[in-house]
């Protein structure tokens, strides 16, 4: 994973977050939950890419 790409696509997701937080009305509940469950899914995909979580595909949940 490129640095560059990891730079590019943190600030995507965080303009994309910050215009849903603008623009978009809805509750601040809704919006707290959206923004942990975005930050939850970019920190895992950091780990991921940067090799700390590698096997999160051999994951069984039953």
């Amino acid at each position: 994973m490129d640095l560059i790409t990891v730079v590019i696509t943190l600030i995507v997701v965080g303009v994309l977050l910050w215009a849903v937080n603008r623009y978009i009305p809805m509750a601040s509940s809704i919006k707290s939950i959206l923004n942990i469950v975005v930050v939850i899914v970019v920190v895992v995909w950091l780990l991921q890419g940067f090799g700390v979580l590698q096997s999160i595909h051999n994951v069984k949940i039953k």
